[in-house]
């Protein structure tokens, strides 16, 4: 093996390696330093709103920068837009090793198809889960149902509309509540009202949800613990995971408490940092391996976990195709294994090489 590629599918400096090499080597391979193996990004048309949420990507990709780092080490990697059923049977006509995708689904002839669906269908590799663990984290209140079916703690919960629970006798969960979509992501629908302390407000909000959001609502006990986000690598041959946790801090809002809500996301005006103290880092890491497990989670996903003021973690909800921007699964490979971005690229690409 030459010393480039036992650079990318080895051990970072002080990291062990999260998985071991089964990719063959050809003597071309060797060679010119890149391994003959295709790989296609696969995107949709972008929208001409910038700031729109498409709601059939789960993971938003620097297409180009993920190219750039692919191609200095696979022979052949190239971008290509899904605009049509042809286009995915052509995709499938040209048999790729791995398609690196965050695309979720299409919408043809007035049906859904996902794409990982027709991957598996067409024995193709991809770098994500598949389209039962997607359907199983995506909807929040099942996340958490499987989750408590599971054994693994969690806030206790309910979903509603307007009208469902219109007195606080219908309502199953004592106050302060936490209220938010059930669906969608990047804390779309969080703000400072999201925790709410009686009826009024729990009024509010949920037809706040419903009218901005065109969502149920997930309503659930309000953790004023520490909140935390847990990266997760499996490798692929062994089914071993590696757990990466870290730390999340945002200042109080106007009414005294810490949320995690859109417009701090969308202006990164959180903190991160390690998780240093060894029994917190194990709790986390354990708990989120658990809820991985439980959801079927394949490859690579985050969860998240918020401490109740006794320090007890719970699972708050998971993201099986996090960003792979800059984001918190970045910033959790980069704080526990002293990960690259281009070595994360190259690892999530060699993890899905190892399916075929």
């Amino acid at each position: 093996m030459n010393a480039k590629i036992a650079e990318f599918y080895g051990a970072q400096k002080h990291v062990e390696p999260l998985y071991p090499v089964y990719l063959p080597l050809k003597t071309a391979d060797i060679l010119s330093g890149k391994i003959e193996k295709t790989i296609e990004i696969i995107t949709v048309p972008k929208p001409a709103d910038a700031t729109k949420n498409q709601k059939n990507v789960g993971i938003v990709l620097d297409e180009e920068r993920i190219q750039e780092i692919l191609a200095k080490h696979y022979e052949t990697v190239t971008i290509t837009e899904i605009n049509s059923h042809g286009d995915l049977d052509k995709l499938a006509t040209r048999n790729p090793d791995l398609v690196f995708s965050g695309v979720k689904y299409f919408e043809f002839f007035g049906k859904t198809l996902w794409l990982n669906d027709y991957l598996d269908i067409c024995g193709i590799p991809y770098i994500a889960s598949g389209k039962t663990a997607l359907d199983r984290e995506s909807d929040k209140g099942r996340a958490k149902a499987i989750m408590q079916k599971a054994g693994i703690t969690t806030a206790g919960f309910f979903t509603t509309s307007p009208g469902e629970h219109p007195t606080e006798d219908s309502i199953s969960v004592s106050f302060p509540l936490f209220i938010k979509p059930v669906t969608g992501g990047d804390s779309r629908g969080v703000d400072a009202n999201s925790v709410v302390t009686d009826l009024k407000g729990f009024l509010a909000k949920v037809a706040e949800i419903q009218n901005l959001q065109k969502s149920r609502s997930l309503v659930e006990t309000y953790l004023a613990g520490e909140e935390y986000s847990v990266g997760i690598f499996e490798d692929i041959a062994t089914g071993i995971l590696t757990a990466m946790p870290i730390q999340i801090i945002v200042e109080e809002n106007r009414n005294g408490n810490r949320i995690l809500d859109f417009d701090i996301k969308r202006n990164d005006a959180e903190r991160v940092i390690a998780v240093t103290d060894p029994a917190v880092h194990k709790q986390l890491s354990d708990l989120a391996k658990a809820a991985f497990k439980a959801l079927n989670g394949k490859s690579f996903g985050r969860v998240d976990i918020m401490m109740s003021e006794g320090g007890v973690p719970h699972f708050i909800e998971a993201n099986l195709m996090p960003g792979l921007r800059k984001g918190y699964f970045y910033r959790a490979c980069k704080l526990n294994l002293d990960m690259s971005y281009e070595q994360m690229i190259l690892k999530i690409a060699a993890n899905g090489l190892i399916c075929r």
